[in-house]
């Protein structure tokens, strides 16, 4: 079992608990995704926000995460103002 944390400073708390960590990322992403597209931001701006933040921390999630989640250790990554924290839950 996975529990993964996410923040966006300032703006947004959430989190998932599950066994995959795809699952898990894929859920990040939506999540974010749907703050973002609702934040008033220009079209041009979210996307930029997305590739510079968003990605970064997803793919890693799905990378070295899954890496460090599978040897039992804690994992994490920022971009900009977007923190993700996952570890394992007994």
């Amino acid at each position: 079992m996975i529990k993964l944390s996410w923040a966006l400073v300032a703006e947004h708390v959430d989190e998932w608990t599950g066994d995959d960590i795809a699952q898990g990322a894929a859920v990040l992403e939506a999540r974010v995704s749907a703050v973002v597209d609702t934040s008033g931001m220009k079209p041009e701006t979210v996307q930029h926000w997305r590739t510079t933040f968003l990605a970064p921390v997803v793919d890693s999630l799905r990378a070295e995460g899954t890496c460090s989640l599978a040897r039992g250790e804690l994992w994490s990554k920022a971009a900009g103002p977007l923190l993700a924290c996952a570890s394992p839950v007994d």
